[in-house]
């Protein structure tokens, strides 16, 4: 069985972690979102919301599963036994930092391979900071977050 991690905070999931997550299912058996938790940041969402928002928009796709993990990504592959990371790139900023991360990945475990997939042009400009700060000053978040969250982050926001 072909089997990939797709990590990130997600807070909140946007309409380019969904492109990247519909195109992964695609390629992969199985697909598992996992949400770590980032000691840098402060979240929007709680974990477990952000697990509940992609469940909802991931309904569809029957081979994806969403999980939360707070430790070493090295470490949930290996709870796992996948062999496959799965990050989307939105420009050579990106790459840059995504690669030392890749770097890491293989020194901790050198039978994980990353795997970059470019995102769509549309989605490119896009991130979870960015519609959080278009969303705190009032501004429209329709087209950058899937239809069924906006409800959410908006209230969310407000709090």
């Amino acid at each position: 069985m072909r089997r990939a991690v797709y990590p990130g905070s997600f807070d909140p999931v946007t309409n380019g972690h969904l492109d990247i997550i519909k195109r992964a299912s695609k390629i992969f058996d199985e697909v598992i979102v996992v949400v770590l938790v980032n000691v840098d940041k402060k979240g929007l969402f709680s974990n477990e919301e952000r697990v509940e928002l992609i469940k909802r928009v991931t309904k569809s796709y029957k081979n994806v599963r969403v999980e939360s993990y707070n430790g070493l990504l090295i470490d949930f592959m290996k709870c796992e036994d996948v062999k496959v990371i799965i990050k989307g790139l939105r420009a050579v900023s990106d790459f840059e930092y995504e690669f030392q991360m890749a770097l890491m990945n293989n020194k901790l475990d050198s039978t994980v391979e990353t795997l970059f997939m470019m995102t769509n042009a549309k989605y490119s400009y896009l991130s979870s900071s960015s519609v959080k700060q278009v969303a705190k000053f009032g501004g429209c978040i329709k087209g950058l977050v899937p239809e069924e969250i906006i409800e959410d982050v908006v209230r969310k926001i407000k709090e």
